[in-house]
């Protein structure tokens, strides 16, 4: 199942939850601590932060989480590997309130 994100790089702590209009539709907000700097090693950090905190707020392994687009951006287009009925219930409950 395909879930659009928005990152907010540079929290206190990650939090998976919580919901942004956009663009291209409703996107699932993930906080992260890490810091995206354009450029440099930090940036694929954050990335890899977020694909690990989706994954655990789904309950799938690390490797069930793939980025499909935006590696660059706070707008990203992730994969997650699963039962849909499952995931669908799971995102559902996170884009209401953060876990």
């Amino acid at each position: 199942m395909r879930i659009l994100l928005r990152v907010k790089p540079g929290a206190s702590r990650t939090v998976v939850g919580g919901r942004y209009d956009g663009p291209a539709g409703p996107a699932l907000v993930v906080a992260v601590s890490a810091r995206a700097v354009e450029g440099q090693a930090t940036e694929g950090q954050a990335t890899e932060a977020v694909l690990q905190a989706v994954a655990a707020a789904f309950g799938v392994r690390p490797s069930g989480v793939t980025l499909v687009r935006g590696a660059t951006s706070r707008d990203k287009l992730v994969e997650v590997q699963g039962d849909e009925t499952d995931l669908l219930s799971t995102l559902d409950r996170l884009r209401v309130s953060p876990s």
